[in-house]
């Protein structure tokens, strides 16, 4: 099954770091909604049902929150959509209320870059990981609750921690972290932030991990150009993909057995029951791609799939966010 792109959402002023998606609710503005952030150091809320007389335009720019005084490198949302969770090359996280569009909380602690940045699924807790190497537990508030450094009794990462993420599966209370000294460790929270596993398989740096909607698996990817699938249950490696190129970040669509990976050449979808690639969205994927200039092929930085599975919104290198609908998609 094919993927075209269908529009572009256009506001940002560079690198397209992160994306997230609000989950439906009653509130019709929610469910027209997108978060982004990017290396102009703002968050950017997105109208979806905004739309203008140019047809590819896909939404506008509702608002922009700024605060992060250096590149913002991740953003999420809680599960209600009422906040959005960001963290930057400033040192800190921001806790924004999307109804007012300010910052309600500032958490500092980090001594460096942070680079990762995630709501737990019950939204009572936040965690991050930072280019100082340390993974932190905080509450809502900005209490830090637990810091994973070298001078902790566990085994933290021993380079930068780029990627970290709570499991849905709360028969599996884990925090999954990935590094780029190569590996990637799952933290078992019911029991103090203690060390569970580190798996090990990567060539190279590793720049994102993500878990599948059931919590069973978790992929990852990196500078070794290599995607890798594991069970969470049972801590081990399934089997790898070949990603092309360095992967910048990668999503588990949420109603087929896909996973996308964004990276320097564009973006793959791969079919994980049939372990190959499922198609490959480049600038020869349509004459539209990139309306501005047809000798740049901008590298993929972001990825988020809308909640229904029929679309893919893919942020670039060039500041843009492309959407991608899966087939015939309506919408």
């Amino acid at each position: 099954m094919s993927l075209t792109v269908r529009g572009a959402l256009e506001g940002h002023n560079g690198w397209v770091t992160s994306i997230a998606v609000p989950e439906p609710n009653q509130s019709s503005d929610v469910n027209n909604t997108l978060i982004s952030c990017a290396r102009d150091r703002t968050v950017m809320q997105w109208d979806l049902a905004a739309r203008s007389d140019d047809p590819f335009e896909y939404g506008r720019a509702s608002r922009g929150l700024r605060g992060h005084s250096h590149y913002v490198q991740d953003v999420c949302v809680s599960r209600d959509g009422q906040f959005a969770l960001s963290g930057s090359w400033d040192r800190s996280l921001r806790l924004w209320d999307l109804n007012y569009g300010k910052t309600e909380k500032v958490f500092s602690g980090h001594r460096n870059d942070v680079l990762s940045v995630a709501f737990s699924p019950d939204n009572r807790q936040i965690v991050s990981g930072s280019r100082d190497r340390s993974i932190r537990l905080w509450n809502t508030v900005g209490e830090c609750k637990c810091v994973i450094d070298e001078t902790s009794y566990q085994f933290p990462h021993t380079d930068w921690v780029s990627s970290v993420q709570f499991s849905p599966n709360p028969h599996n209370p884990v925090v999954v972290s990935g590094s780029w000294d190569k590996t990637i460790k799952i933290w078992n929270i019911s029991k103090s932030f203690n060390l569970q596993a580190t798996l090990v398989g990567h060539t190279g740096y590793i720049n994102n991990v993500t878990i599948s909607p059931d919590g069973t698996l978790c992929a990852s990817g990196g500078k070794d150009g290599t995607v890798m699938l594991w069970d969470l249950n049972e801590e081990k490696h399934l089997y790898s993909l070949d990603g092309g190129d360095i992967i910048n970040q990668l999503a588990f669509s949420p109603n087929r057995f896909w996973l996308a990976a964004g990276t320097d050449e564009g973006v793959r979808i791969f079919d994980l029951q049939a372990k190959r690639v499922e198609t490959t969205l480049d600038k020869n994927s349509d004459v539209e791609f990139h309306p501005t200039d047809e000798h740049i092929n901008p590298g993929c930085t972001s990825l988020a799939w809308s909640n229904d599975g029929n679309v893919l919104y893919a942020g670039y290198t060039d500041g843009l966010i492309r959407v991608w609908a899966v087939g015939g998609s309506n919408f």
